[in-house]
């Protein structure tokens, strides 16, 4: 096939499994996409493996599809931006220390937590995998997504200053889990880098990526202010992203991070200065639009990846255990921060608890999954993915309202 005719296949199914959750099962977006690309690829090995269909055609056409080329350079800017671009910087600053310790610390704390209990578990299963390779698997499993999360609490009425908490460092912690993503899948691919050049990587690519994401948030800003033509500062707004991703790359600084800050800028002073309300009103519906579009695919591939993949008892052990060790160490991590910062400021009731049970795994741990290259390794970690981020949106998911009345984090109804 095609590559246009393998994204436009990739498309038919998306917009097929957005329509069935929509007319029938009316779930929140990404816990019924992610339910609806769980189902059918179950559906395919069960149907696969007693002989009724040939999934041959199906693993051909996942084999076509260069996952690390069109998730890391095309999609993940993309996705990065859409999630900063209605974010109130505002909010963030009221709660830059807990935002900013949850996103760096937390993000840290946990990939060596999940890192180091990976590590020991496949070894304990008599699963060959490299310390290396564990890291990577904490770095793509612990950055959290609030894509589903903040609808959720919207509706419940949780606090506004946990939706807050939630959705900035869900925003950061994506790029810092990159940053680490990349750093450590150097370290996987047999680079040799010490610890001092490891933190200088990490330093430059998020601090210069994140300086370059200013400068190219201005001068979109710039180039807004000029102009009210909705079409075109449409496209403004997606050429910087796709323009300045590749720029940035080019100049090995983090893309990622460079994305999230010019999403920040343009969301703010671009949206609230440079447009009218009509630019603003279909900037935002294209970017909402693009979003949801995205993540769709992003599942969908994860469930089209899963039906080529070959399970055994010891990976399926694995992937099972892999689903409280994410939990603790999200635990562990945000326990970790909050208690750091208790001298510097109350949280609410429960908040760890809430901090947990609220953060899910969904698109950028999908991509990154997906991008690690062929092989045995691959196949294991892709398997504890879909299995973390699987029992993220749809347990988590769906019992985080009740969740909420639970714990008692159930703001007055507003008059």
């Amino acid at each position: 096939m095609s590559n246009f005719e393998i994204g436009s296949a990739v498309l038919c199914l998306a917009a097929a499994g957005g329509f069935l959750n929509t007319r029938i099962f009316r779930l929140p977006s990404a816990i019924g996409l992610m339910a609806i690309s769980l189902f059918g690829s179950l559906v395919i090995v069960a149907l696969g493996a007693a002989g009724w269909i040939d999934r041959s055609a199906i693993h051909a056409l996942v084999a076509q599809i260069d996952f690390a080329d069109v998730l890391m350079h095309n999609l993940l800017g993309l996705l990065l931006f859409a999630g900063a671009l209605h974010v109130d910087i505002t909010d963030l600053a009221s709660n830059r220390l807990p935002i900013a310790a949850l996103a760096l610390g937390g993000t840290l704390i946990s990939t060596v937590i999940v890192g180091l209990g990976t590590y020991f578990l496949m070894a304990s299963l008599g699963l060959e995998l490299s310390l290396a390779h564990a890291f990577l698997f904490g770095a793509l499993i612990s950055p959290t997504d609030p894509i589903a999360v903040l609808g959720i609490l919207k509706s419940a009425n949780a606090p506004e200053e946990l939706s807050i908490q939630i959705s900035g460092e869900s925003l950061f912690n994506d790029g810092v889990g990159v940053v680490l993503f990349v750093g450590i899948s150097a370290v996987a691919g047999g680079a040799a880098v010490s610890a001092g050049e490891f933190a200088i990587l990490f330093a430059r690519e998020a601090l210069g990526g994140a300086m370059f994401g200013l400068g190219l948030g201005y001068l979109g800003f710039l180039l807004l202010r000029q102009i009210d033509d909705y079409s075109v500062e449409v496209l403004i707004t997606l050429s910087m992203v796709l323009g300045g991703y590749a720029v940035a790359e080019r100049l090995h600084l983090s893309a990622p991070i460079a994305a999230v800050v010019a999403g920040l800028v343009v969301g703010n002073q671009g949206r609230r200065v440079a447009m009218s309300d009509r630019t603003r009103q279909h900037v935002d519906m294209f970017w909402e639009l693009l979003d949801e579009m995205l993540n769709a695919v992003l599942f969908l591939l994860l469930g089209l990846e899963a039906t080529s993949l070959q399970l055994t008892p010891a990976i399926a052990l694995a992937a099972a255990l892999s689903i409280p060790l994410v939990l603790a160490a999200r635990f562990t991590s945000v326990g970790i921060t909050i208690s750091g910062l208790l001298l510097r400021r109350s949280f609410p009731r429960n908040a760890v608890t809430l901090l947990t049970w609220s953060g899910l795994r969904g698109g950028i741990s999908v991509a990154l999954a997906l991008s690690i290259p062929a092989g045995p390794v691959r196949e294991a970690l892709l398997v504890m993915t879909y299995a973390v981020v699987a029992s993220s949106i749809l347990v988590q998911g769906l019992s985080l309202r009740p969740a909420l009345r639970w714990l008692g984090a159930v703001a007055p109804a507003r008059p």
